[in-house]
């Protein structure tokens, strides 16, 4: 078999593998990526723990590139989120990606360099939070400039997302490469929905040490960030830390469905609805929330905002 359709063959078991992780842990760790991928029973990584930039020995050409969100330092991660992912959410078609070093030769460079010339779909696991990764694929090195020692990336669309474009099936797995400016744009729209719901995720479950707001479960697996105020509301809706609440996917869907709500001193109410029914362990469970208080991060500073609260707790009324 030809190096080139191999290496295809490689990149698409590689690429339904972290669509298969994805799907099933949301964001991935060292140790979901630490095993890497199949390929003719052989297990080729995924990653590099040590570097940024990867191609396995086993390929011909660059496979992914990573960005590592830093440590906890002097301040708590999630307080410098907006200036980690600031330059995607303000880039309009592509993001910068640094080189490895000074030297553009370096073998890392000449990866992307590589990957550029010959238009490869590459993944891009970006850092969400210490040690989490959101995986944006298909991506492209759209540029590489030796001088300014940095390379550019741009995202496409999977072809299933991309209405009437005929393509093959390797394209149709790993995408294809974004011609136009209005399809980088597209694309990069998609992502900075995805990094939104992804690290404003991260940042609520964290700031409430992995526990459920209103029940204290503490496995952040069956958590959701509910918006206290939706984020179509230009003035409150902003994705920060007191307007989200870490909820079950139950109590997330009663919060949803204004069957149960947050006043303003933290207090929850449930719905005459619920109260009135009687049906089971379930029912009853979420009807002792009445009256209780939810459970507050350790940060005053994260503590859901009462304004927003207030305003959520008039359309909790109004639907009683």
């Amino acid at each position: 078999m030809a190096d080139d359709a191999r290496d295809t063959l490689m990149r698409i078991a590689a690429f339904k593998r972290v669509q298969d992780l994805q799907q099933v842990y949301g964001h991935l760790t060292a140790n979901e990526l630490k095993p890497g991928f199949e390929f003719e029973g052989q297990r080729i990584p995924l990653v590099n723990p040590q570097r940024g930039i990867f191609k396995p020995k086993q390929m011909r050409f660059l496979l992914s590139i990573r960005t590592v969100f830093p440590k906890p330092g002097g301040k708590v991660w999630y307080d410098d989120q907006r200036k980690v992912h600031g330059q995607i959410y303000g880039s309009k078609d592509t993001v910068d990606y640094a080189f490895m070093g000074t030297n553009p030769d370096a073998a890392d460079n000449r990866w992307l360099r590589e990957a550029f010339d010959n238009r490869i779909s590459v993944i891009y696991f970006l850092g969400i939070a210490p040690g989490r990764y959101q995986a944006m694929f298909p991506a492209f090195v759209s540029g590489w400039d030796a001088s300014a020692l940095k390379s550019s990336l741009a995202f496409g669309l999977p072809v299933q997302e991309s209405v009437g474009h005929q393509t093959s099936f390797p394209e149709a797995v790993i995408g294809t490469y974004p011609d136009s400016p209005v399809e980088r744009r597209y694309a990069l729209q998609s992502v900075k929905r995805r990094l939104h719901q992804s690290s404003f995720r991260e940042a609520i479950i964290h700031a409430y040490g992995g526990r459920c707001a209103v029940s204290g479960i503490p496995e952040p697996l069956l958590l959701d960030a509910a918006h206290i105020v939706p984020d179509k509301h230009e003035q409150l809706g902003q994705p920060e830390i007191p307007n989200g609440l870490p909820l079950s996917k139950i109590h997330h869907a009663a919060f949803d469905s204004h069957l149960i709500g947050v006043d303003p001193d933290y207090r929850l109410h449930v719905s005459d609805r619920l109260l009135d029914k009687e049906d089971g362990p379930l029912l009853e469970s979420l009807k002792r929330l009445e009256g209780a208080t939810i459970h507050l991060p350790s940060r005053p500073m994260d503590r859901p905002d009462p304004e927003r609260l207030a305003l959520r707790f008039e359309s909790f009324n109004a639907a009683a």
